[in-house]
Formats: C-alpha cells, sequence, structure tokens
C-alpha cells in the first residue's frame, strides 16, 4: 500500500468510525469549495451519516444548481447553529480559512482535512492531502471511489464543476491525464460538459460587467510592464450592485496581457483591509509571496489580505512580486 492510498483509507475510516457531521470550506466560496462541501455530504448521505454544511459567505448564485447547495447554511442566516464534534474540512488551504464556521465546533473536535493546497500545512487530526491534484474535487473523485460507492450523475457534477473551475476550463498546467480521465468518466455519467463551460466560464452578470469596465480603467504597469494590477474599492461594488462572486475571474486580465509576468487584483474591503488575488504566468511562485502576507494558495493562483491602505497595499504587494521576479532572473542569469 502507497502513502496515497493510506491517506484515503485514513479518510474512509475517519468517516465511517464516525456520525454527525458539519462540513465546511473556505470563505467567500467559489467552485471548487462548494462543489467539494456537497460532494462530501453527498458521499455522507450515502453512507447513512447524518450532517450538516456550512460557509461563513453565501453560496455563489451561478452554483445553485449543484445538489444539495440550497441546504448551505451561511452566516447570513442569522442562526447560531449548534456545534459538532466532528469536522470535514475542504479545501481550506490553512485553518484560518474556515471563518467563523469555527464557532460552530466543539472544544474537542475531530476534523478531516482534504485539500489540494501546497500551502496546507496538515491541521487535521486525519489530512488527505494531495498537492498535484487540480482541485479538491479531483481528490473527492478518488475518496468516493476508494469507499466503494458509485457515482451518480448529480454527484458527477459536482465533481466535474470543481474540476473545471479550478482548472480554468481545462487550460491551466494543472490539466493532467488524470484530470481529463475523470472528467471523461463523468461525462460518460451523464455531465453536461457544454452547459457547465457556457454557465460557469462565458456567461457574466451585468454587475459583473459594469465592475470589470471600472477596474480594467484602472489598468497599471509596472516600468519593465512584467507586473500588471487593477483594484476595485467598495464604492465600485455598491454603485455596480456587484458581489464577490462577481470579481471571480477579473485578475485574469491584467495576467493575460502579453510579457505581463503577475497580474493582480485588489478588493479594498475597508479603510485599512485590503484583499489580493494574484495569478502567474509561471516564473514567480505567488504561493510564496502570498505567504509573506499570512496567505498562500499554489504556484500560479494565490491570495492573501493585507491590513494597510489601498495605495500601501499596491506598494507592499507590487515591490513583492518585484523582488520574486528578480530573484527568478538573477537564478536564471547564475
Amino acid at each position: 500500500m502507497n502513502a496515497w492510498t493510506a491517506q484515503l483509507d485514513a479518510a474512509v475510516d475517519f468517516i465511517r468510525e464516525r456520525d454527525d457531521f458539519l462540513v465546511v470550506s473556505h470563505v467567500q466560496p467559489d467552485g471548487d469549495a462548494i462543489s467539494s462541501t456537497v460532494a462530501v455530504a453527498w458521499l455522507l448521505g450515502k453512507l447513512g451519516k447524518s450532517y450538516a454544511m456550512y460557509n461563513e459567505g453565501p453560496v455563489p448564485e451561478r452554483l445553485h444548481y449543484l445538489i444539495g447547495s440550497g441546504q448551505i447554511e451561511t452566516n447570513a442566516s442569522g442562526a447560531a447553529g449548534r456545534a459538532y464534534r466532528h469536522v470535514i474540512a475542504v479545501d481550506c488551504a490553512d485553518f484560518s480559512r474556515v471563518g467563523n464556521a469555527t464557532e460552530r465546533f466543539e472544544d474537542n473536535f475531530e476534523m478531516l482535512n482534504i485539500d489540494h493546497h501546497p500551502t496546507n500545512n496538515g491541521f487535521g487530526l486525519v489530512n488527505l492531502l494531495r498537492s498535484d491534484a487540480a482541485a479538491t474535487a479531483e481528490i473527492l473523485f478518488e475518496l468516493i471511489e476508494r469507499a466503494g460507492i458509485a457515482l451518480d450523475k448529480d454527484a458527477a457534477t459536482a465533481i466535474y464543476t470543481g474540476m473545471l473551475t479550478d482548472t480554468g476550463g481545462f487550460r491551466y498546467s494543472n490539466t493532467t491525464p488524470n484530470v481529463l480521465a475523470i472528467a471523461s468518466r463523468l461525462i460518460d455519467l451523464g455531465v453536461d460538459g457544454p452547459m457547465l463551460a457556457e454557465l460557469l466560464l462565458e456567461r457574466m452578470t451585468l454587475q459583473q460587467m459594469l465592475v470589470l469596465q471600472r477596474a480594467l480603467s484602472r489598468l497599471t504597469f509596472s516600468a519593465d510592464k512584467r507586473i500588471a494590477w487593477l483594484w476595485v474599492t467598495p464604492e465600485d461594488m455598491t454603485d455596480t450592485g456587484a458581489k464577490n462572486e462577481d470579481l471571480e475571474g477579473i485578475v485574469n486580465f491584467p495576467r493575460n496581457v502579453e510579457g505581463v509576468e503577475v497580474g493582480i487584483l485588489f478588493k479594498q474591503n475597508a479603510e485599512n483591509a485590503v484583499k489580493v488575488s494574484l495569478r502567474s504566468a509561471g516564473k514567480v511562485d505567488v504561493a510564496a509571496v502570498s505567504q509573506q502576507f499570512g496567505g498562500g494558495g499554489h504556484v500560479r493562483a494565490a491570495g492573501c489580505r493585507v491590513e494597510a491602505a489601498l495605495e500601501d497595499a499596491i506598494g507592499q504587494m507590487t515591490e513583492a512580486v518585484g523582488k520574486a521576479l528578480e530573484s527568478h532572473d538573477a537564478s536564471q542569469n547564475a
């Protein structure tokens, strides 16, 4: 038995030996977070387990088609909610990413931590971690298979959704042969790939287009044109009616400019609080840059929160990215 199989078996044992679970994911959930949440819940249901799902933030409207997504309790519901001893966290790069879900953990809680971020430090009692997986949903495909449960179309759609969104429509470098093999099997189960691609990758809300218009009007470049960034203010969100989910994908616009190595989106949340999203063309490990500010993620896609005024946050982050680029250049010329 190899180490990965042992991890899968430990995760299956964690679930089979316990009951009454709380399934949580990261704040401001994306496609992989919600897909993984409902996929775990589906598995628990098939195994006859009782469970609840919770996220600090709301489920993005475009993901409401996912089975069970309407049962995910959120902070907005206002209900205090009872505490749980058995917790399953999915797609959380570090423990802090579960947000205020910790208010629903018993003091002696036991956690199964399932994730694909390389910055995950194994904060669970049991950890199912594979940093070469394109998405947490990819890991869950293997977990469900290891548990001996046959996927149906609804669960397959959830798994496919997580992989589709975290690979940028099977375009990013994390699109491995395993990802495509799994996707093929899911389509065999009835998943409507073209429909999901249209819904999740092509269609934009009016609010998303309006906030994108404002952000692009501020597109700024470093002197060498290798770093590009834009920013969104609270006023932009209010004036356009945009939600956090409407910002997804905007960071790719500066990154996609020819010659740009790192694209950055700054979202000002308060006078001295800025959420930063980074995308790399490959030369800079943006997860390492984010970790300097208490964040994390992947080599090519990461994020953090900077406690500073917007102008200062932009200065600090572009300087850190610039140094990372200089370090890369020096290593290439050594």
